[in-house]
């Protein structure tokens, strides 16, 4: 057996693991076997001889090559990248399956599509492979501390919020609730309940409709195109995302007075989708798959 064969079975050991990290990045298992082979086409330009660590040195390129398909995805529109199973790749078999067995669900896939590149990754390196900071540090350019602070603020919005009893954002959580139970079931009567009779429905800060019988109607149409509808915290207060494919479409921010909805912000272009300080309202099951800190 040659330098190439031993190095390429070398490589192969490794490759379950590659694909995990580059999934649990991407979110495309396609994408992520396009990282897996773009490591190996490093890893077989480099000189291996003076790789002491050929794991470690496998893992930093492979995170390295996802952040830059991160950042080059940002500027594409919204629909352009439409994630897969993780199952969905070529290289899927028994130990790749173990590996993503607690793969990204709907909830933390979409809280994925708003984080920025450095902290999906730094988050994904340390809180599920258990990379050290430092060596996060180089892969994102920043100093430990730094990649730190990344994985920490992409920490907080992947572990989502569980509104406490009695707390504000609980009886604001019910409104919305009820507000989404009525629409979903095209209960005007209920609808109407959670409703200020001036309520206002915005988008991108222009009003778009007032009065409850105004607000309701459109609710319907809206709850029905949406295919993922997730309760959110949104820039602190209760809301909604909807999302297609993973990806996040519109945030549904609520304004809430003395037990009723008084205005309705539907915020959808990407960058301020992006900006907004927005936490998932995860089942515990899922909220569970990524909360190792």
């Amino acid at each position: 057996m040659d330098e190439e064969d031993v190095l390429a079975e070398r490589f192969e050991a490794h490759r379950p693991r590659l694909r995990a990290v580059a999934y649990q990045a991407l979110g495309s298992a396609s994408e992520a076997d396009d990282a897996v082979q773009e490591t190996w086409l490093r890893l077989s330009r480099a000189d291996a001889g003076t790789i002491e660590n050929l794991g470690g040195w496998l893992t930093r390129v492979v995170a390295r090559v996802c952040l830059n398909m991160l950042a080059a995805r940002r500027d594409e529109p919204v629909g352009v990248h439409l994630p897969e199973s993780a199952a969905a790749g070529t290289d899927s078999g028994p130990e790749a399956d173990a590996l993503l067995a607690d793969s990204i669900g709907p909830a933390l896939l979409v809280i994925f599509h708003t984080l920025a590149p450095a902290e999906r990754v730094s988050f994904v390196l340390h809180d599920i492979f258990g990379v050290p900071f430092d060596d996060i540090a180089a892969i994102v350019g920043r100093s430990p501390a730094a990649a730190r602070q990344l994985a920490s603020r992409a920490r907080r919005r992947v572990q989502g919020i569980a509104p406490g009893p009695g707390t504000d954002l609980a009886r604001q959580r019910a409104i919305t609730d009820a507000f989404l139970a009525a629409a979903r079931s095209g209960n005007v009567g209920a609808l109407l309940e959670t409703l200020d009779p001036d309520a206002v429905v915005r988008s991108s800060g222009t009003e778009v409709v007032r009065g409850a019988a105004a607000v309701a109607g459109r609710a319907f149409p809206f709850t029905r195109l949406a295919k993922v509808i997730l309760p959110a915290v949104i820039n602190g207060g209760a809301g909604l995302v909807t999302a297609t494919d993973g990806r996040p479409v519109t945030l549904v921010a609520f304004t809430i007075t003395h037990s009723k909805i008084t205005a309705i912000d539907l915020i959808d272009e990407p960058h301020r989708i992006a900006e907004a300080d927005l936490a998932i309202v995860q089942a515990k099951d899922e909220a569970s798959v990524l909360s190792r800190a």
